[in-house]
């Protein structure tokens, strides 16, 4: 049997208090794509609420920190400015424990199913009305859901492309080297911002709802599947402040 993993890094560009003078003045910058991935969230949401398993995202804008990179290009040239120490800390409190929950609950899904679909979603700014789903080189199981998805896409009008082969990132890499490929299915998808922002070339509502009906349908096409019985979802964060820190 398959389960699900819907995991959201760039979910808001909230700013820990503690940090929020680096970003002063900088308001625009950090609402724009370049401080996070707008939809992204709201879109993770919509998939863990129909597949009725839990949603693990960022915390915070990825101008502080990037989850999906590591070393230094996890730093943008705000968080640059930030003494090393302290960006040790904020790899300690946001990073390292966002790392851990993803492989925990890989390893747990992995101990109760045959096989776990790890979706890893995002938006983007580069195309409009474009949905991408890239899978890692050797990921055989991962290419046939998303080879079955973007079908299933396209026989409603859907501009869907599947990438394999894709250059990971760093996140996307270390996850899918740690587990069997047979086992462990990861699909990085990526929809074009102008359905959230401007409902273009369709409404965010109904590009969402046709996603969350055909994605299902297209793993047990390729895979059994199981949902777990009782729905668990995460608050919509979006640029909200998390706690102080």
């Amino acid at each position: 049997m398959t389960t699900y993993l819907i995991s959201c890094e760039n979910a808001t560009c909230a700013v820990p208090e503690a940090y929020r003078e680096i970003f002063r003045g900088q308001e625009e910058v950090l609402t724009s794509s370049e401080g996070w991935e707008p939809g992204s969230l709201n879109l993770a949401q919509g998939f863990a609420m129909k597949l009725r398993t839990p949603l693990v995202h960022g915390d915070v804008t990825r101008l502080l920190m990037d989850f999906e990179k590591d070393g230094e290009d996890r730093w943008s040239r705000f968080s640059l400015t930030i003494p090393e120490a302290t960006r040790a800390k904020i790899v300690d409190r946001h990073a390292r424990p966002y790392l851990t929950m993803l492989h925990q609950r890989i390893n747990e899904d992995l101990r109760r199913y045959k096989s776990v679909l790890h979706l890893l979603v995002h938006t983007h700014a580069e195309s409009d009305g474009r949905v991408r789903m890239e899978t890692p080189t050797g990921a055989a199981l991962a290419e046939k859901i998303a080879t079955a998805w973007g079908a299933a896409l396209k026989d409603k009008d859907i501009d869907a492309v599947h990438v394999p082969n894709a250059t990971p990132t760093p996140l996307a890499a270390g996850l899918s080297g740690a587990y069997p490929a047979d086992q462990y299915a990861q699909i990085r998808l990526s929809v074009s911002q102008s359905f959230f922002l401007d409902g273009r070339p369709l409404r965010w509502e109904t590009l969402k709802k046709l996603l969350l009906e055909t994605l299902q349908p297209a793993v047990e096409s390729v895979a059994p599947v199981s949902v777990p019985e009782s729905p668990s979802t995460a608050p919509d964060s979006s640029c909200a402040a998390p706690s102080s820190q």
